[in-house]
């Protein structure tokens, strides 16, 4: 885990290792090990690398790291890496049956080694988060690529001259990139909750600059001066397998569990982040039954003393069970507002509620207790139907087949305290996806377009390129790969690498291996939700290693703190004021907007506005 950046640029006069250092520098929270820098001899590439150590914490695991081909000792690539290769072990071991050998026990050098050996193709050998760029000096061409999901970041800037890129825009900004605020973006932010384009997902809330999508690779070329962008890996909704239920039980079980092991290589101790619901414990369990030797046997937990929705309870459960070291933090609205100006330092752009402040506070305590790497439960919920939203969207398959009300499935629902609609429209909408699809598009569009507090200005402006993007399928296995693939979980995995680094911790998401999630799109959906059950499958896998009120949990609390109290602060209500003011000076709202009192609401509740405003004005900072 570190941060990396580099330069590409046609006149090698332009920028120089002094530019390169500033961008290295305002990632030292990512990479506080070490740090490298190199530039070709004709100055026209320079790679710069701030290093986190956690596999192979010798000098031989420095970065940038060349590679010299076992054709040539010439040092032909030259590479920066952030992330992990899970399997390195598996790859290094193919690599040298093809004759390759290796100096170090890095997977940054199993990466150089792959791509020489089977160039772009490389990335289909990886399970792992990564963002890398390697240097060709023979085709004087740059490659990089980014993990399936998008655990790991990668942003650029290009104007035809120069290419820059880097682990956080923040150091695209320290070299002199102009940082202006993507109106459209922020439009799309404030009426309907988009933090990214599912149609452009190389957009980001700043002009100019732009990321590299999840499973994409990047060529550029310094000859030609140009670049290509192209996906490299994607999942079929319709590639289904019929097995036994007993098969699907133990590929699932031995899938999960090769992924929990995988991401236990590590030459620091691994702790876990443990919010008491399903996941996280499901991944502390496996994780306690490989008895692997960089187990901490730690967890950390945020807490919520007297709030509805803490967890303590059951995290301190699932510590017990599994004799943890447990530590917690406590949070209120008075630490949010007082670490606010750094928290969106952290995040760059938007977010749209406080529940990533108790990510960032966990990372922090981790940080304190000297733990560099954890496990956590992120992804299960997309791949899985963790969230009762999810529930329309199997019935109205069920209703498709003919096959609802005979399922049980909404009475078996309600008996578990579910109170999810299914209306007339969501019948219209089992039958006439496409037809639905242009009346959700129609409804959202429209409710932003009138929106009150918008100034005229503004909504004339931005709404003409104004977007709602509903999934391509309308069933279940069709809205969780939106969530998963499209929008909705590279938010997620952002908000925890931005917390993370920022306190230099590395996270690891076991339900992310890209064989587990193929598998599990690979299921009807009966496997996801069955019986009233969300999460069936897992639930079925876990119940005999964990207690049964974690098993069986009815309710699904989503990692929410008490954001309502916390905005009835003074101090929060007075710094949504003044985000008030930088909007309504900035052209976003109307003057009128100042004189409304604060809306408290929870954090996952629809119209959020306040929060929003809040979020939004980190952008004209």
């Amino acid at each position: 885990m570190c941060g990396i950046a580099g330069i590409i640029q046609a006149d090698p006069t332009v920028y120089s290792t002094e530019h390169l250092k500033k961008m290295t520098t305002v990632l030292a929270h990512r990479g506080p090990d070490g740090e490298g820098h190199w530039q070709n001899e004709s100055g026209h590439a320079l790679l710069g690398h701030r290093r986190l150590s956690v596999i192979d914490l010798s000098a031989g695991g420095a970065q940038p790291l060349h590679y010299s081909t076992p054709a040539s000792a010439h040092q032909r690539y030259t590479i920066v890496h952030n992330g992990e290769i899970y399997n390195y072990i598996e790859v290094r071991e193919k690599l040298i049956k093809k004759g390759y050998t290796f100096y170090t026990q890095t997977d940054t050098e199993v990466i150089t080694a792959a791509y020489d050996c089977w160039k772009e193709d490389c990335v289909d050998y990886f399970d792992g988060m990564f963002a890398f760029a390697i240097w060709d000096d023979k085709e004087r061409e740059l490659f990089a690529a980014r993990d399936r999901f998008g655990e790991k970041p990668f942003f650029y800037f290009f104007d035809g001259k120069h290419f820059l890129f880097a682990s956080e825009m923040k150091a695209l900004w320290a070299a002199g990139i102009v940082k202006t605020p993507n109106q459209k973006m922020l439009f799309n932010f404030i009426t309907i909750g988009y933090t990214g384009n599912p149609s452009r997902p190389e957009e980001t809330f700043y002009e100019n600059i732009y990321k590299l999508p999840p499973a994409s690779v990047l060529k550029f070329s310094s000859i030609y001066f140009q670049y290509s962008v192209q996906t490299y890996w994607e999942i079929d909704p319709a590639a289904q397998q019929s097995l036994r239920e007993e098969e699907v039980m133990d590929q699932f079980r031995n899938l999960l569990t090769t992924s929990v092991k995988r991401r236990m290589r590590s030459d620091v101790p691994i702790g876990t982040s443990l919010s008491g619901g399903l996941d996280s414990s499901a991944i502390t369990a496996i994780a306690h039954t490989l008895q692997a030797e960089s187990n901490s046997h730690t967890c950390f937990t945020a807490i919520f003393p007297g709030y509805a929705k803490d967890e303590q309870a059951y995290a301190k459960q699932v510590a017990d069970t599994f004799q943890l070291q447990h530590h917690t933090v406590s949070l209120t609205g008075e630490q949010l507002v007082q670490d606010w100006d750094q928290l969106c330092r952290v995040q760059e752009e938007p977010f749209g509620s406080a529940s990533i402040y108790a990510q960032y506070k966990v990372y922090e305590l981790a940080a304190k207790q000297n733990i560099k790497v954890l496990l956590d439960g992120q992804g299960a919920d997309e791949t899985m139907a963790g969230y009762h939203k999810y529930y329309k969207w199997y019935w109205q398959e069920l209703f498709r087949k003919r096959n609802l009300s005979r399922s049980g499935e909404i009475s078996a629902a309600r008996a578990l305290g579910i109170d999810e609609p299914f209306t007339y429209q969501n019948k219209i909408a089992a039958y006439f996806p496409a037809f639905a699809s242009v009346v959700m598009e129609r409804h959202y569009l429209l409710k932003a377009i009138r929106h009150e507090d918008l100034s005229k200005e503004f909504v004339q402006l931005q709404s003409k390129e104004a977007y709602y993007t509903p999934p391509e399928h309308f069933d279940l296995n069709g809205v969780l790969l939106f969530n998963t693939c499209t929008h909705g979980l590279e938010e997620l995995l952002r908000y925890a690498d931005r917390n993370a680094m920022a306190h230099g911790r590395e996270v690891r998401l076991p339900f992310l291996s890209h064989e587990l999630v193929e598998f599990i799109f690979s299921l009807p959906s009966h496997y996801k939700i069955r019986k009233g059950w969300t999460k069936w499958l897992l639930r079925e896998t876990m119940k005999k290693q964990l207690p049964e009120n974690i098993t069986w949990r009815k309710d699904k609390v989503g990692f929410e703190p008490p954001q309502k109290d916390w905005m009835n602060h003074i101090p929060m209500k007075e710094a949504i004021q003044d985000a008030k003011h930088v909007l309504v000076q900035a052209g976003v709202l109307n003057k009128e907007v100042l004189a409304k009192k604060t809306v408290a609401l929870p954090a996952h509740a629809p119209g959020n506005y306040d929060w929003k405003y809040l979020s939004a004005a980190l952008l004209f900072k």
